[in-house]
Formats: structure tokens, C-alpha cells, sequence
């Protein structure tokens, strides 16, 4: 059925697709529909042509697609999948990666109102400072104030 279908190149550029999306200051009901679409068509063409990084990456990018759309339910059920998958896959998986996971599950949850967002972003906090490359952790840092965290007000870091 996908013979002859460069599954790799098509995830790259749908996830390419998806940041310009995720970055954009204003986008319309199309564009944020599109968004939903292309993130998990994405995470669709990893998990035709990558192994478990990719497929947690994937997870993750979808995740993050509701988290800045608001739909609560939607970035949780993404959060835990994507938070298994950075458990069962540790060992194959940077040190950003598990950051990564801590922050937006603590959105996620965030989202929901559920008390432990607090909990899991002081976790991703922690674990985001303790990145071994520079440019991780820069980026890391970067994405962490791109978008509020709201729990985040109660807490004395960021």
C-alpha cells in the first residue's frame, strides 16, 4: 500500500510543517485545523520509517500541537502515551527527551487542573538544567518560556 513512499522524508516535512504552524503568533480555525492534521500525519510517517526516538518525538510533537491548541483531554491522552514511551524506550532516548516529557505532561495535566502539574514541572525543570549540550539545554530553555505554564505562577523557579 506504501510501497515506494519515502516515509522519512514526508515526516521531516510534515513535521516542518507543523512548527511553522506551532510558531505562528495568530493562526486561523483552517490553520489550527491543519495543525492537528499535519502533526499526527508526522507521527504517522515515523512510525513507517523511525524506531522508538522517533516515535516518542512524534507522540511528543502531537502533544504539544493541543497543548498549545487548549484541548485539555486530547494533549493529556498524547502525554501519557508519550511519557510510557519514555520509560519503556530510556536507554534509546537523550537526556532532552526526558525533560521534554516532564514538561508537557506538566502542561498536560496543567490543562486538566490537575495538582500535580506542579509537580511534574518542577520535574521537568530539574531535569531540563541537568542537559549535557549547551544547545539542548538552550533550546529546552527556550521552549519552556514559549509557552506560560499557569501552575508555574506558584512555583519560585522560571
Amino acid at each position: 500500500m506504501t510501497e515506494g513512499v519515502d516515509h522519512k522524508a514526508l515526516a521531516i516535512s510534515l513535521n516542518q510543517r507543523t512548527w511553522a504552524l506551532l510558531e505562528k503568533e495568530e493562526r486561523t480555525e483552517q490553520e489550527s485545523d491543519e495543525l492537528i492534521h499535519v502533526a499526527h500525519a508526522s507521527l504517522w510517517h515515523w512510525l513507517q520509517a523511525g524506531g522508538p526516538v522517533q516515535q516518542q518525538r512524534g507522540e511528543w510533537l502531537v502533544r504539544r500541537t493541543y497543548v498549545v491548541l487548549g484541548h485539555g483531554e486530547s494533549a493529556l491522552f498524547h502525554a501519557r502515551r508519550t511519557f510510557d514511551l519514555t520509560k519503556r524506550h530510556s536507554a534509546d532516548l537523550q537526556d532532552f527527551d526526558h525533560a521534554y516529557a516532564f514538561e508537557l505532561l506538566a502542561r498536560a495535566l496543567d490543562l486538566n487542573n490537575d495538582p500535580e502539574a506542579s509537580r511534574m514541572w518542577e520535574k521537568a525543570l530539574d531535569l531540563g538544567s541537568r542537559i549535557k549540550g549547551d544547545k539542548d539545554r538552550e533550546i529546552f530553555e527556550g521552549d519552556v518560556k514559549a509557552i506560560p505554564f499557569r501552575a508555574a505562577c506558584d512555583l519560585n523557579t522560571h
